[in-house]
């Protein structure tokens, strides 16, 4: 196995821009930080007996509960075919309930149960634990979260497919 190269050493842009080193490249850098995101989360959401995805649903009901699964698909960036299996399991752990908009019967509307809002006090410790994880201070944490989301729109915006 090749030697680790240290990636925190940011690299000269001129170098970068053409460069095939891995360790120039912005989707090496997010890809490796989100498996120490997904190693962290999952050790805490262990304690709430949460995957990641169930949490990040709901974060988004916590917000606005009472969704149809489109809204809650836009805000996670997830297509129905993906979300609605998680949400079928979020329903069988009596997290969340599912059902018809009485206004329009191909609408399905997502809201918490209360073990669904329950959890919220429960997770309420684990922004702090991701930031001290990281060894971050949260005014450092929220500047990435916002460069991320303008590099995210950015993208998105470029590949309207």
């Amino acid at each position: 196995m090749p030697p680790r190269v240290p990636t925190h050493a940011p690299a000269k842009a001129s170098a970068a821009a053409g460069s095939l080193r891995l360790q120039d490249q912005a989707c090496f850098a997010l890809y490796s930080a989100m498996l120490g995101v997904h190693k962290v989360y999952r050790k805490l959401l262990r304690t709430l007996d949460l995957t990641y995805p169930q949490y990040l649903v709901l974060l988004v009901l916590w917000e606005h509960d009472r969704l149809t699964v489109s809204q809650i698909g836009e805000r996670l960036y997830l297509d129905s075919a993906t979300l609605t299996p998680l949400l079928k399991r979020m329903q069988a752990l009596e997290l969340i309930e599912r059902s018809r908009d009485p206004a329009d019967e191909r609408r399905v509307l997502i809201e918490l149960s209360a073990r669904g809002r329950a959890l919220r006090a429960r997770a309420a410790s684990i922004p702090a634990a991701v930031a001290q994880a990281a060894g971050c201070p949260l005014h450092e944490l929220a500047d990435l979260r916002d460069r991320l989301a303008t590099f995210r729109d950015r993208l998105l915006a470029g590949n309207d497919d």
